[in-house]
């Protein structure tokens, strides 16, 4: 979602017209040629079965033939309440959603009681829903419900771990079960529609919406989208505390140039099917009753008038049978495009390639009408759109159960804390843990009598909850210098603190405290990194190091010769290089939500043994974004050249940087836990395996790969075994390796467990240069192991 300031939106109005002038324009068949030909493959059932059923298909057909064209556009149109004479979005009481102001103003509540609105976004609580939905209900002609459609990304009121934090745990079902809990929560407030979940995949930290999504790989991109979606939707979306899903952003938004917000994408179609798609695909296989369309361009073409992404792949390959909303005002920015001279020619290129629903940008409901007249745009296709969007509100339950049931929700529940705890914990990643004297700094010892805790995000509260942080409120959350201090206070020891310096800023008024405080500690527990609103949308940043002057007052707490913690907090890898050499202990914390405090003080203390694995790679320096793990080889490999010097005769003339390394400083996967696991006897089931069994869709356990991980420490641990395959002999080039299956595996100390992972046709294919998924006669190379740097390897090889 577009979340512009009023200013920001305010300068734009002369843009916009500005815009309709001069920007210039393709023509259909130019737009056509930019992307290939559709692949033969038509779904044989539709993607969700409740959307489909001939009971809500009969309701619809019965309410359609009532409706006047302006109903119908009515539907298709969504706006918030700002600005207008309807409530506001937000008041001391009750925390925004999002400041989501409108450059159209229109009367929400006139439009919602005449018929002339459909939906609405981000506006949440009993008494504002409900306000609408009874002008809606109970004063317009057919009296059709409204859908209100909220930003709840990570949380409604009990605000856990961000979206890649998330990711981070590697655990789908933790993910459903959180989703669950939101979507309880959300519907007393009237909120039966969330803009989630973000399933873009990200290779560059520098784009700040890395934060949403499970980061860079699409195998685990995909189990989290399922996740997501049964947790939203449930098994059946009439029940009172569930909501639709909005699967976004479609597609391939986290590729944008640079990493910079909104930028272009440009790709392959293999590397769109093989690499960004897949997570989309799982959802809308899940169920997902929505889509939203992308802000970006794909190839030329921008997804919101994209006739190859949301007609030929979404609804004829995958089947997808509800709604595509647009993503804010990204209807009126075809023009900024420039594929679209005028309001009409957007709206007429958005709605015929397959977006149903306008948000905010006030084209459909002014420009359908006329072009409808001059039959430049059919009945036919107003009405399939329409059609999609009723469908998805008979589904709810809408027509019956209009308005928010419940108790409402105002706060945390306390009830909820404790999964929102135990996701912080799983989510943090033990990114370096090295001995000082005899012993890994962490977990600390309860006997530690003095703790200093320094650092910006120590004590702020509105920084715990990250990006999209829901409707929070700064009480319910628990801060680290909270939790801490009520650990050292029951241990008998003390807590110093001392912010230090802010987030961002030239500031060094507070070094000298904070060097007092570490000089009086056992430990300093440093908690740096970014504010929330420097990751999220518009988030995009050129340098990755930590902000303002965080980097100075670590190295000044580091030259106290303490053994020093470094908690950091961010929604995206940020170049650590010079804490990965001098700073024993390193834990990535990403921002937790409301139980912050107290999982942080569980794990630093040994109370939870750390488990989480990253969803993306961290780099050495910015300059090797966008940066990830499974890179093709390229012609002239690195092979085993030192890379960490300088090239010297035949170590210059291969695919290598002359001053840092190619490799992550902390590679996907990475993650340490408080004891120490073994990987052994990795096997696979069969040595050969013929192409006709192979190479058939839907095919399933062709290979077994078992291996064995024993738990070798002194601590009952959990360890994420990972399984990665590399295809070698391909009629199109595969990446080095690529994660196919990953357990969740926890183990007391000496124990040992067998684990089996299954191969079939969709672990073992790949997209060739026709576009279609398939199995070649290739050698196979299986990896099991704790991280991408796995080397417990097997073979087999697929036979013509």
């Amino acid at each position: 979602m577009k979340t512009p300031s009023p200013s920001a939106q305010r300068r734009k109005a002369p843009l916009l017209s500005a815009a309709f002038g001069c920007a210039l324009t393709l023509s259909a068949g130019a737009l056509a040629q930019a992307q290939p030909d559709a692949p033969s493959t038509i779904a044989t059932r539709p993607s969700n079965a409740q959307l489909a059923s001939p009971a809500i298909e009969r309701k619809v057909d019965a309410l359609l033939k009532k409706m006047t064209l302006r109903e119908k556009i009515g539907q298709l149109m969504q706006y918030n309440d700002a600005g207008c004479s309807a409530p506001t979005t937000a008041d001391g009481d009750n925390p925004a959603m999002a400041a989501n102001p409108t450059a159209q103003c229109v009367d929400a509540m006139k439009l919602a009681a005449d018929g002339g609105m459909g939906s609405m976004l981000n506006v949440v609580g009993a008494a504002r829903t409900d306000k609408f939905q009874r002008a809606a209900v109970e004063k317009s002609r057919l009296h059709i419900p409204l859908l209100f459609g909220a930003d709840v990304i990570h949380g409604y009121r009990t605000i856990y771990p961000v979206p890649l934090g998330l990711a981070a745990s590697w655990n789908p079902k933790l993910v459903t079960d959180l989703s669950r809990m939101a979507a309880s929560e959300a519907t007393t407030g009237g909120v039966r529609w969330f803009y989630s979940p973000m399933v873009d995949i990200s290779r560059d930290a520098r784009w700040g919406r890395s934060v949403e999504g499970a980061g860079e790989d699409p195998y685990l991109g995909a189990a989290m989208a399922r996740a997501y979606i049964h947790g939203y939707q449930g098994d059946d979306l009439s029940k009172p505390d569930h909501v639709a899903a909005s699967v976004k952003h479609f597609a391939a938004y986290g590729a944008a140039e640079a990493g910079r917000e909104y930028n272009t994408t440009d790709m392959s179609d293999i590397r769109l099917r093989q690499v960004y798609l897949p997570p989309y695909k799982a959802a809308i296989e899940a169920g997902s009753a929505t889509v939203m369309s992308a802000f970006n361009a794909l190839n030329g073409v921008p997804a919101t008038a994209n006739p190859y992404l949301l007609t030929d792949i979404l609804r004829k390959e995958w089947g997808f049978d509800g709604f595509v909303v647009s993503d804010y005002t990204s209807i009126m920015e075809l023009t900024h495009h420039g594929i679209a001279l005028t309001p009409a020619e957007a709206t007429k290129k958005a709605i015929d390639a397959g977006t149903d629903v306008d948000m905010m940008s006030h084209y459909y409901d002014t420009q359908l009408p006329k072009l409808l007249k001059e039959h430049k745009v059919s009945m036919a296709t107003i009405d399939e759109a329409v059609r999609r969007v009723l469908r998805v509100k008979f589904a709810l339950g809408l027509f019956k159960h209009p308005y928010a049931r419940g108790t409402e929700v105002t706060h945390a529940v306390p009830a909820h804390r404790p999964l929102v705890r135990k996701a912080a914990e799983e989510s943090f990643v033990l990114l370096k843990n090295d001995k000082v004297g005899a012993k890994p700094v962490l977990p600390l010892s309860s006997d530690v009598r003095t703790i200093a805790l320094i650092g910006p995000l120590a004590d702020d509260a509105n920084q715990m909850t990250g990006a999209w942080g829901g409707a929070y409120r700064k009480s319910d959350v628990i801060t680290v210098r909270q939790a801490l201090a009520a650990r050292m206070k029951k241990n008998g020891g003390t807590l110093l603190y001392a912010k230090g310096t802010d987030i961002k800023g030239d500031s060094t008024a507070g070094f000298a405290a904070a060097r007092q405080a570490a000089e009086k500690a056992d430990v300093v527990v440093m908690a740096l990194g970014e504010s929330g609103d420097m990751s999220g949308e518009a988030g995009s940043r050129a340098h990755l190091d930590l902000p303002g002057k965080q980097q100075q007052l670590l190295e000044s707490m580091v030259a106290t010769g303490k053994p020093v913690v470094l908690l950091v907090f961010s929604g995206r890898p940020l170049v650590l290089d010079w804490a990965a050499r001098h700073v024993p202990a390193i834990m990535e914390t990403w921002f937790p939500g409301v139980e912050a405090g107290h999982a942080i003080a569980n794990v630093l203390f040994g109370d939870v043994s750390p488990s989480g694995k990253l969803p993306m790679s961290f780099p050495r320096a910015v300059g090797q974004e966008p940066l990830y793990y499974n890179q093709f080889p390229t012609g002239r490999p690195p092979g085993k050249a030192d890379l960490s010097k300088p090239p010297q005769g035949d170590t210059r003339f291969i695919s290598r940087y002359i001053d840092v390394p190619n490799s992550a400083l902390f590679p996907f996967g990475w993650g340490l836990t408080y004891s120490h696991f073994a990987y052994s006897g990795v096997h696979v089931s069969r040595s050969k395996l013929p192409l006709a069994q192979a190479n058939r869709p839907g095919a399933k356990n062709l290979v077994t790969a078992t291996a064995t991980v024993k738990n070798t420490g002194s601590r009952t641990a959990t360890d994420v075994a990972q399984l990665y395959v590399r295809n070698l002999g391909a009629s199109v080039e595969q990446p080095v390796r690529s994660l196919k299956g990953f357990r969740r595996v926890t183990l007391k100390p000496g124990e040992s467990r067998t684990i089996t992972f299954e191969l079939g046709f969709p672990e073992l294919s790949f997209w060739n240069i026709h576009s279609k998924q398939v199995v070649e006669a290739t050698h196979y190379t299986v990896w099991v192991g704790d991280s991408s740097l796995a080397n417990k390897e097997a073979s087999f090889i697929v036979t013509p």
